[in-house]
């Protein structure tokens, strides 16, 4: 809970016009979560003790990735082994964490019978969530199982038991956290920044693929999608704040009400709260002295970003933009959009713009793009940016970043070389694809900077 804690405490002190009421509300949720967690430990499903009175293992396996949980920040008990499993204090018995969805029938007994076929199967149930359909109740849980316990075996003690459609997922130490929990810390971080919208829905959802469209040309703002957004199946549809359509796909597994209800709550959070960004940035000092200044930018910034494109050759934005000069201008309020991504921005004293750079939230990929003003190149403004974009998106758990650039432009190459990661080249017709791997091994050898912090004050 200090976490959380923590989270609201943030927001109060640099988002000065949450309203006290969102506050207070944010407040009580939390108390309402640490309520139920003391609960769920103290009145929970388990399977019943051994002779000797201890409980089978509780740390987690290893997880299946990013995305693949709902949620982020869980703590683990000082039980947990180096490699996410544990075992069950000397008998070398692993024992590994499950999502699993199941459907059964809304009757008196349903649900018994089935945590009861657990139990003969020493399943230890940490959570449980119900999520009520017009036929029967979609039940979502977290599972403790024995390790040597398979995903078939599991889906067979669940169907013998009654359970129908079960889908189950290998689960990591970010399913730890409560429900209720979860959604208060998604709504801290889209509360403080605009641009963690589509992160906060990624992780409230699980793995999933989120677009963010623009309005339809001529159309009413969101096209044929309602004021309330729309839930058809395995596709999420919600009216953007600025008039378009965040859509959410995730074909392996259809979307419940209650799941529809909180993406479209933090959806109207971000509507309500209006345009935001942290206030963090850096002072850098270049090689020959001169001092620039890192900060986040957005769509506020577009004149100053106009008018570096006025002072930059037409070679450099052709390099940038692989079109023609004359549209350069008119990407720049989707770039700078925190629904697409984060921009960082270099700036010098006197308040101009020289140099830019995107992080890109591309469906379910991660582009990285720079512009840097002539007279400013080769001053190393280009890596700097490049690195602080990289960071965050490895912050982000991008499994990779991708950069599309042409095959002369040896100043890009230079610059992703310059992190330290393993990179794929990709090249057709002179159009050239560098994509920089980001598991946790090659970061933890990469040569990424420590000015992350700007996208997260």
């Amino acid at each position: 809970m200090s976490d959380v804690t923590h989270a609201v405490a943030h927001l109060a002190e640099h988002v000065p016009g949450v309203p006290v009421m969102l506050l207070a509300s944010m407040a009580a949720l939390a108390v309402t979560a640490g309520f139920r967690t003391r609960w769920t430990r103290r009145h929970g499903h388990a399977p019943p003790t051994d002779d000797t009175g201890s409980r089978p293992p509780s740390a987690p396996a290893a997880g299946s990735g990013a995305g693949a949980g709902a949620g982020a920040g869980a703590g683990i008990g000082n039980d947990t082994a180096a490699d996410g499993r544990a075992d069950d204090g000397g008998e070398g018995v692993d024992s590994a964490l499950w999502r699993m969805r199941t459907t059964v029938r809304d009757t008196p007994g349903s649900l018994a019978a089935l945590c009861a076929a657990l139990a003969e199967r020493r399943v230890d149930i940490l959570s449980l969530q119900t999520h009520p359909l017009a036929e029967g109740t979609v039940d979502e849980f977290l599972l403790r199982a024995p390790g040597e316990l398979t995903a078939t075996e599991l889906v067979e003690v669940v169907s013998a038991a009654g359970g129908g459609d079960t889908w189950t997922e290998r689960a990591d130490a970010h399913d730890l956290v409560d429900a209720p929990t979860r959604v208060l810390a998604l709504a801290a971080r889209t509360a403080q920044d605009a641009a963690e919208l589509p992160l906060a829905l990624r992780q409230l959802l699980g793995r999933c693929t989120i677009r963010s469209l623009p309005a339809a040309a001529g159309g009413r703002p969101g096209g044929e999608v309602p004021p309330e957004g729309s839930l058809e199946d395995t596709v999420l549809r919600l009216r953007a704040p600025e008039g378009g359509v965040i859509t959410v796909e995730r074909p392996y597994l259809p979307f419940t009400p209650a799941e529809f209800a909180r993406a479209r709550a933090l959806v109207e959070l971000d509507a309500r709260l209006g345009p935001r960004l942290p206030r963090g940035r850096d002072v850098l000092t270049l090689a020959e002295g001169s001092d620039i200044t890192v900060r986040r930018a957005d769509t506020r910034d577009v004149p100053v970003a106009k008018a570096m494109h006025e002072r930059c050759s037409a070679r450099t934005l052709g390099m940038r933009y692989h079109g023609p000069v004359g549209d350069a201008d008119r990407y720049l309020n989707h770039l700078l959009s925190p629904r697409f991504g984060r921009t960082l921005a270099a700036q010098t004293a006197s308040g101009r713009i020289v140099g830019l750079g995107h992080l890109l939230w591309d469906g379910d990929e991660t582009e990285v793009a720079l512009l840097v003003e002539d007279a400013w190149q080769h001053r190393g403004i280009g890596g700097e940016l490049l690195g602080r974009l990289v960071a965050m998106a490895a912050e982000t758990d991008c499994a990779s970043v991708y950069a599309v650039t042409q095959a002369s432009n040896t100043g890009m190459v230079a610059a992703m070389r310059g992190l330290g990661l393993p990179l794929d080249y990709q090249i057709e017709e002179g159009t050239l694809v560098i994509t920089a791997r980001l598991d946790s091994a090659s970061r933890a050898a990469a040569r990424l900077p420590q000015g992350q912090r700007i996208g997260r004050d």
